[in-house]
């Protein structure tokens, strides 16, 4: 009678790792082995299950069937793991680990980043990772634990919060809006060069907002950065659509049409649901929503709230 196939978590560690990205330099990275130590524990994993997980190619390695009904087993028992962790330690212990969080550049840079020494204080055990190339992120084959995304996850396994609405204005320098023709209504900014996203670059429908304003309207310069689009308005390019959150910070720039248009959008907290209760994606999900309601004003001007049923455009997303 044979013995049934015995296999430890350490090698369903090293299987998920490898699942989740495809490569085995980085799953090493992941876990803090080699490149060696991962290629041994797969090799050992299918010799005792006696099943072949992967098809081995120059790009990497792909999951077969089997091993991708594998897979579903092995997050169960991750998911277990991690509640039994959470379960046996203190709120503090519990929360240790690795997070990588997917957020768009604006959101990142000019939200997350400023508040980042108050995670640190709260969470001294978590290590994070901020991705801000956000359209090669997959929450599906898990290479993000966490996306911050500007459109509501639709169908799916995943859970999503709604963290904030933002709003967005035309922007323009004060020394291009001196020598301009003068704004007065929308058809005006037909005179103006704007500047704005590549379009066949734009990665979520919520980034999709010049129509919104006018629809022909044509960019001069696009560019898949926010922050590079914001640099040429500053140093008087055109005109730009900008959040904001991070615009207002800059005194050099000034609203057009400020009455007329205004644009909404939100921001959503989303990850796979198999995730949502592991204690480290816990720890990021509460932070993150507990430092944008502290941060309200930042993202809602208060012009906004003063005018009430004031004239807007408000397109959701």
């Amino acid at each position: 009678m044979n013995n049934p196939p015995q296999f430890t978590w350490d090698d369903l560690q090293f299987f998920l790792a490898v699942a989740r990205t495809g490569q085995l330099s980085t799953a090493a990275r992941q876990l803090r082995s080699s490149h060696a130590t991962v290629s041994r524990r797969i090799d050992r994993l299918e010799f005792t299950l006696k099943v072949k997980l992967f098809e081995r190619n120059p790009r990497g390695y792909v999951l077969t069937a089997m091993g991708t009904r594998f897979v579903e087993t092995a997050e169960r028992m991750e998911q277990e793991t991690e509640r039994l962790r959470a379960d046996l330690a203190d709120g503090s212990m519990a929360q240790r680990g690795l997070v990588r969080l997917s957020a768009p550049e604006g959101f990142a840079n000019f939200f997350f980043a400023t508040v980042l020494p108050q995670f640190a204080a709260q969470h001294p055990h978590l290590s994070l990772e901020l991705v801000t190339i956000q359209q090669i992120m997959s929450l599906s084959r898990k290479e993000a634990d966490l996306s911050v995304v500007l459109d509501e996850p639709k169908g799916g396994p995943y859970f999503a919060e709604k963290l904030t609405d933002y709003h967005l204005q035309i922007y323009g320098s004060r020394d291009y809006l001196a020598k301009a023709p003068a704004i007065t209504c929308r058809d005006n900014l037909l005179e103006h060069p704007f500047v704005s996203y590549i379009e066949e670059m734009i990665f979520a429908p919520g980034l999709d907002y010049l129509s919104d304003v006018h629809p022909r309207i044509k960019p001069q310069f696009q560019s898949s950065s926010i922050f590079a689009q914001l640099t040429a308005t500053r140093n008087g390019l055109g005109l730009c659509i900008l959040p904001y959150f991070f615009a207002s910070r800059y005194p050099e720039l000034v609203r057009v049409l400020p009455e007329e248009i205004d644009l909404k959008r939100q921001y959503w907290i989303t990850c796979h649901r198999d995730l949502k209760q592991v204690p480290r994606v816990r720890a990021v999900i509460d932070f993150l929503r507990e430092a944008v309601r502290g941060e309200d004003a930042r993202f809602v001007p208060p012009y906004v709230t003063a005018a009430g049923s004031a004239r807007r455009s408000e397109p959701e997303s």
